[in-house]
């Protein structure tokens, strides 16, 4: 009879840590998120931000996530060293008041096992709004290198730069920003 329940004990107990919430660190190395807008109506620029921090929880099981993201908006990379400084300008990304924009999560919604979308509240320039990222990619699996459990998404939204304090030069340079994040997280 021990014999039994010893292996069966153990089947339950690993279902259950199957079933916990994983928390996972961002990957600062491949996780950017990057924003694109029209410029003057002569091109779309794209620019990113180098450094991000913060964490994923993922309960694939029973579907529910969270994410909080820090970005440091000092890290603005618009491919121009003068652009980057300018940037950072009030009525822009006003960096010296508010250094850092956050991404928390209210809500992830499921298809199966993956997020295909994520709301929650996007504070820029001190001001929260709240935003939903379309989850276009995703993949949770054993990292190759780092040998551990991990996730990778990739997800996108729109915003209007104007409800941030940030909409300087509207309307020529185009008050429309589509976010895009490639994220990569390993397990804690």
């Amino acid at each position: 009879m021990k014999l039994i329940l010893v292996p069966a004990l153990a089947l339950i107990c690993a279902g259950q840590a199957l079933a916990a919430p994983v928390t996972y660190n961002v990957e600062p190395n491949h996780t950017y998120p990057r924003f694109s807008y029209n410029h003057l109506g002569f091109s779309t620029q794209i620019s990113r931000f180098d450094k991000t921090t913060g964490t994923v929880t993922l309960d694939a099981e029973a579907r529910t996530g969270a994410v909080d993201v820090t970005i440091d908006m000092k890290s603005v990379n618009t491919g121009s060293a003068a652009f980057n400084e300018h940037i950072q300008k009030p009525g822009l990304f006003d960096t010296a008041n508010y250094p850092f924009a956050t991404f928390k999560s209210t809500a992830v919604k499921f298809d199966g096992d993956k997020p295909v979308s994520v709301a929650g509240i996007l504070t820029i320039n001190g001001i929260g709004k709240p935003v939903t990222l379309t989850v276009t990619a995703f993949q949770h699996r054993i990292h190759p290198m780092a040998r551990k459990d991990a996730i990778g998404a990739d997800a996108t939204a729109v915003i209007k730069r104007s409800d941030f304090n940030a909409g300087m030069h509207t309307p020529y340079v185009g008050d429309e920003v589509t976010l895009s994040i490639a994220v990569e997280a390993i397990e804690q």
